[in-house]
């Protein structure tokens, strides 16, 4: 229990509450050895049969596409999610797994972009996350280059960038701004530190997400999934459940 006593405390509810309620998780890394995520295909099958446990019934993948990191394309991710439904479909879960990506706004975004072939959930949306370090000079500017190209902007795990816990207004103009707002289950439970907890528990209470996430990356990340359904934010977030638009992806 040590590392999720850090995280969590001691336990406040005898049974545990599940996700089902969204239905779809929306941001995960589930197509082995592209990208930080699940290793092997043997992990991947061990992550899908978890988030199930969790009470999801579909999965959208997100991996990461990062110029000078992971430069995954279309191709890459769709090859990947073959291999990876042929493997979940051997489970018989009653899982729908699809692919799209995680981009990060870097100098090779924009090049991407005007090929116009990004990987969306649903019809249109796209994922975007930036670096934690400092908000991007031309943010406003590539969020509106990707609308004009017909997308819906969604950003990755907002409550993380920590440049803006000072500055909540920042949301706020967002929002303004046709941007939708992603929140990372676990930064509730204090797994990213305790400001990124606070600044979601800030942007859930003042119902600023419309889309909710696990992040999952391995088998860490899904033991700290399992603890946080006994914690009572889980009550809250599946309060506010009518607010996020999962069940649209």
């Amino acid at each position: 229990m040590g590392i999720f006593k850090t995280f969590f405390g001691s336990s406040n509810m005898a049974e545990p509450l599940d996700f089902s309620a969204f239905s779809t998780d929306m941001h995960s890394h589930l197509i082995p050895g592209i990208d930080d995520g699940v290793k092997s295909i043997e992990e991947s099958v061990e992550m899908i049969r978890g988030l199930h446990d969790l009470g999801f019934s579909k999965l959208i993948t997100t991996p990461h596409i990062m110029n000078d990191i992971y430069q995954n394309n279309r191709d890459t991710i769709c090859k990947g999610l073959d291999y990876v439904r042929e493997a979940a479909a051997k489970t018989g879960l009653p899982v729908k797994v699809d692919a799209a990506a995680e981009y990060l706004l870097d100098d090779g975004f924009q090049e991407k972009l005007k090929d116009n072939n990004l990987l969306t959930m649903g019809d249109d949306h796209v994922l975007i996350e930036m670096s934690y370090i400092m908000e991007p000079v031309n943010l406003n500017h590539v969020i509106f280059d990707i609308q004009i190209a017909g997308y819906k902007v969604i950003l990755a795990h907002a409550e993380r960038y920590l440049f803006w816990a000072g500055r909540k207004e920042r949301y706020h103009e967002l929002i303004d701004r046709s941007v939708y707002l992603q929140l990372n289950i676990l930064s509730l439970a204090g797994y990213y530190g305790n400001e990124v907890k606070k600044n979601a528990e800030w942007l859930l209470e003042n119902d600023m997400y419309s889309f909710i996430g696990t992040d999952l990356h391995n088998s860490k990340y899904l033991s700290a999934l399992h603890q946080f359904q006994y914690q009572p934010l889980v009550k809250k977030l599946i309060d506010k459940s009518e607010l996020f638009l999962n069940n649209q992806l």
